[in-house]
């Protein structure tokens, strides 16, 4: 037991990934003629890990605050200075070094925090100090981005997408559900999310994805030392009759205001403390996510049978988002809405019904997140098998994401020569592992519709939505006439396949300003459609749309503009592979990296490449790492799907 511990002390760092522009930053503020930066942010959030990289391979001294030697003079600086040193013989010590990094400064004893401050103020000395948010600091050291000393680097939250990977690099293959529900809980604590993610394997939560590589955790929280000791301390300030209201919530939420099963006296003071979330709607939640699975833990047998609820508790809150959720699709407007009840049945590892699942896979495929879609899809199939909605969402997720485990087939197949207008039984571009559901051409129950085309009775079949799978099924195998060919009462596929003179006139609203704009080659108005896309929420449809405008601009420094905005929204939506992205996420890679990339995507190892680049392995890797970031990319096989390789010559 002794050895297991130990091993587990030593175990190495996940991969540094993501904060490509924050850790530039932080290089350039220590380049040239500059004096360093103060990187701030609460506790967990990687700020010693972003300096660390950052100085990786220089020259530099470091020190570091604790909390046991705040009382003894310049504690931190005991191996710089001597014990005797007064601050101005200390400044005058380390005057010669040229890189100090400072770390936890907030815990800094006095006379060393001022003595970071004089060598700040003297300015012979770079400084890269690290202190943490809603830490009481000395003076010395607040006033070093307060005074203008230094400039501060508040550190952000690092964002979904960088968090899974984060996750893809140091862990493996998570499916996309599972990352939302790690990456809400954390809330950018990324020493919290290693916890949870090692107490997830050491318990066994992990099932393999059927059909695929990836792996989900569905059921409880590991309510771990470390978790308890996160939430401990805004737990314990509840008093008795606050901790009856908190106990509710961590079994119901949200809950509503108005509803008469909360205490409103003490939910107001919880709210006061910052431990309850009230929002517009009057729904009542913990303010942290973590929480809940803390008090649940706590709870004796009796409180919990008093308190849970059940799958069957909530069949009319869950109808209601699933209403919700149709609705906005309806209404052509996909930005975030709020569905807790079915995060709350998929979590719970109870089962989410098929048509709130559908609808879920659906609203998550039009925002652009297809990993998510999929997702979504496959908890549908578990709940019914043959569900044609979902397997239909699946096929749709799959055909437009270049990743091949997203690929499972549905239930049922579909015939070949249905594909399209002629026969491509035999053709090899038509295998693959993907089939389409025989219900898919079925058009006799009205269904959730594929995609946006302003046509309230086409689009509700289950026909126009199989065809539009047939289309971009053929789409990604590269056959684009086919797809084109397909293109039935779908039109907006059309425009996004870049054939907007088969949809004008066929569509209303923004769909329609994007077919016009592309049929008239006009760069600026592409942006524009682009920009009203982003705004409802169609993420992918805004990345074709700023994609397409830069081979319509005119002007070079437009075109670079929406390569740019491109590519932000492109690395956002989940591995995304359309006709109008291909080849466009190279364009924000470094030459070096490009060159890695094409490289790696026709097959040669890292190793390998080393030896072709003249660089070690380590280099390699590491810009491997920095590519999958800016591209979106999990691992290598999904790098063929990006990179345009040159065709094979004849000999």
């Amino acid at each position: 037991m002794t050895f297991e511990r130990d091993a587990k002390t030593l175990e190495l760092p996940w991969p540094f990934t993501g904060r490509e522009d924050e850790l530039e930053l932080v290089r350039r503020s220590v380049a040239g003629g500059r004096h360093g930066i103060v990187v701030t942010g609460p506790a967990g959030r990687g700020k010693t890990r972003l300096v660390t990289e950052a100085v990786r391979g220089t020259d530099c001294a470091r020190v570091a605050g604790t909390p046991e030697t705040r009382g003894l003079p310049f504690a931190a600086f005991a191996h710089l200075v001597p014990e005797t040193a007064s601050l101005h013989r200390a400044v005058q010590l380390l005057s010669g070094v040229r890189l100090l990094v400072v770390d936890d400064a907030h815990l800094l004893d006095d006379a060393s925090a001022a003595l970071v401050h004089q060598l700040a103020v003297h300015g012979r000395t770079r400084l890269l100090v690290v202190a943490t948010d809603g830490a009481r600091a000395p003076g010395a050291i607040s006033r070093l981005w307060t005074g203008e000393l230094l400039p501060r680097l508040a550190l952000e939250p690092l964002p979904r997408e960088e968090t899974a990977q984060l996750l893809a690099t140091g862990v493996g293959g998570l499916e996309a559900l599972t990352v939302n529900r790690l990456y809400r809980l954390c809330r950018g604590d990324l020493r919290l999310l290693r916890e949870l993610v090692d107490a997830v394997r050491e318990q066994g939560l992990l099932n393999q994805v059927p059909d695929s590589t990836e792996w989900e955790w569905r059921g409880p929280v590991p309510v771990t030392a470390t978790v308890r000791e996160r939430t401990a301390h805004l737990l314990d300030r509840a008093g008795p009759g606050e901790r009856e209201t908190l106990d509710r919530l961590a079994f119901g939420e949200p809950l509503p205001v108005d509803a008469g099963t909360l205490d409103l006296d003490a939910l107001e003071r919880l709210e006061a403390d910052g431990l309850v979330h009230v929002d517009e709607q009057g729904t009542a939640r913990l303010a942290h996510p973590l929480h809940a699975p803390v008090l649940r833990a706590a709870a004796g047998r009796l409180k919990t049978l008093r308190l849970a609820r059940t799958p069957a508790d909530c069949a009319a809150a869950l109808e209601s988002e699933t209403a919700e959720l149709a609705r906005a699709i309806g209404e052509t407007d996909v930005r975030a809405v709020s569905a807790p009840v079915g995060e709350w049945l998929l979590n719970e590892g109870t089962g989410v019904p098929a048509r709130h699942a559908a609808v879920r896979a659906r609203f998550a495929r039009l925002r652009g997140e297809l990993r998510e879609a999929a997702a979504w899809a496959r908890e549908g199939l578990r709940a019914a098998a043959d569900d044609p909605d979902c397997g239909l969402e699946l096929a749709l997720a799959a055909a437009q994401s270049g990743h091949p485990d997203l690929a499972a087939p549905p239930a049922g197949s579909m015939a070949p020569e249905s594909v399209g207008s002629r026969d491509r039984s035999s053709d090899s571009r038509f295998a693959g592992p993907l089939q389409l559901p025989a219900a898919v051409v079925d058009s006799s129950t009205p269904q959730l519709t594929a995609t946006p085309t302003g046509s309230s009775g086409a689009a509700n079949s289950r026909e126009v939505a199989g065809g539009s799978a047939v289309t971009w099924w053929a789409a990604a195998r590269g056959d684009l006439d086919a797809a084109l060919g397909t293109v039935g009462e779908n039109p907006y596929d059309a425009v996004r396949l870049g054939a907007p003179e088969r949809a004008v006139g066929r569509l209303t609203g923004v769909f329609a300003e994007h077919a016009e704009a592309l049929a008239h080659d006009d760069g600026p108005a592409l942006d524009r459609a682009a920009r009203a896309l982003e705004e409802r929420g169609f993420l992918l449809f805004a990345a074709e749309a700023y994609a397409q405008a830069v081979r319509s601009h005119r002007d070079p420094s437009a075109a670079r503009t929406s390569r740019t905005r491109a590519v932000a929204l492109a690395r956002r939506c989940q591995g995304a592979r359309t006709p109008a992205l291909a080849g466009l996420v190279l364009g924000e890679l470094t030459a070096r990296q490009r060159q890695i990339v094409t490289l790696a995507a026709a097959g040669l190892s890292n190793r390998q490449i080393a030896e072709k680049l003249t660089l070690s392995v380590r280099t390699v890797g590491n810009h491997l790492y920095s590519a999958y970031a800016r591209l979106g990319a999990s691992d290598r096989d999904a790098l063929p799907c990006l990179v345009e390789l040159p065709e094979a010559q004849p000999a």
